[in-house]
């Protein structure tokens, strides 16, 4: 058994960008040399998305950078890979986005402890300008509370 690893590719964006409804771990399929980058964190979830094609769940528009030391077989950047998730729930999220205003997005891409890349999705809705402001306003707070606890610590 592998030890853990600590490669974890985060879409930042998603959460200022969406409500997260609900949150799904799946498996993700790679073909040869797109696993060794990965671990070298050579990935992106910069615009990606997730859809929901033939009954099967695709995530698109996921960079993985071309491996450094692979050779003709290197695999292509931005393609749709398959997620692997229960039908029950690949069917519980397509009926989920045909409602307005949802769609599933990446959160995370993360290798777990046998060694295996899988992909945190979520369930979102987007949100409107006053509640990326909302979030902003927030940040700020913590920002400013994490500053007066750090100057009452050394006074």
């Amino acid at each position: 058994m592998k030890a853990k690893s600590d490669v974890k590719i985060l879409n930042k964006k998603a959460k200022f960008e969406y409500i997260i409804l609900d949150r799904y771990t799946a498996g993700i399929q790679l073909f040869g040399t797109e696993i060794k980058s990965i671990r070298e964190g050579k990935a992106s979830l910069v615009d990606s998305y997730c859809a929901v094609e033939h009954g099967e769940m695709y995530v698109k528009q996921m960079h993985i950078a071309e491996y450094r030391f692979g050779s003709y077989a290197n695999h292509e950047a931005k393609r749709d890979r398959k997620l692997l998730l229960q039908r029950k729930e690949i069917r519980k999220l397509e009926k989920a986005t045909k409602d307005t205003g949802k769609t599933i997005v990446p959160l995370c891409l993360f290798i777990n402890e046998k060694g295996l890349a899988k992909m945190e999705i979520a369930l979102c809705q987007g949100k409107h300008t006053y509640d990326k402001r909302q979030s902003l306003r927030e940040a700020d707070d913590k920002r400013e509370i994490a500053q007066i606890k750090k100057f009452a610590q050394f006074s």
